[in-house]
């Protein structure tokens, strides 16, 4: 298993305190383009209104990436190959 994944499960775990799972969490998904969405809140962690520097990468071969922060979630979206790219830079900014 990726070691961002086990990180990303130790982040949820660590969030979890009987109060924000219930109305807070992690969606991953896919797109129909294709690619991953991901949706990480923030709301009642130490990252809620923290900055965060919007990545955008496009490429000619297809290849893409977009990530930023809004509403108190972290977001990420990219082709089918970006979905650890994705968890790298959300577990980069949070310091895991």
């Amino acid at each position: 298993m990726s070691s961002a994944i086990l990180q990303l499960q130790q982040w949820y775990e660590a969030q979890c305190n009987g109060d924000w799972e219930h109305q807070y969490g992690i969606s991953i998904e896919t797109l129909d383009n294709p690619g991953w969405r991901v949706e990480i809140d923030l709301k009642d962690t130490p990252f809620a209104g923290v900055p965060f520097t919007r990545i955008e990468e496009k490429h000619q071969n297809g290849k893409w990436l977009l990530c930023w922060t809004e509403k108190d979630k972290f977001v990420g979206a990219g082709d089918p190959s970006k979905l650890i790219v994705i968890l790298q830079h959300f577990l980069e900014w949070t310091g895991l």
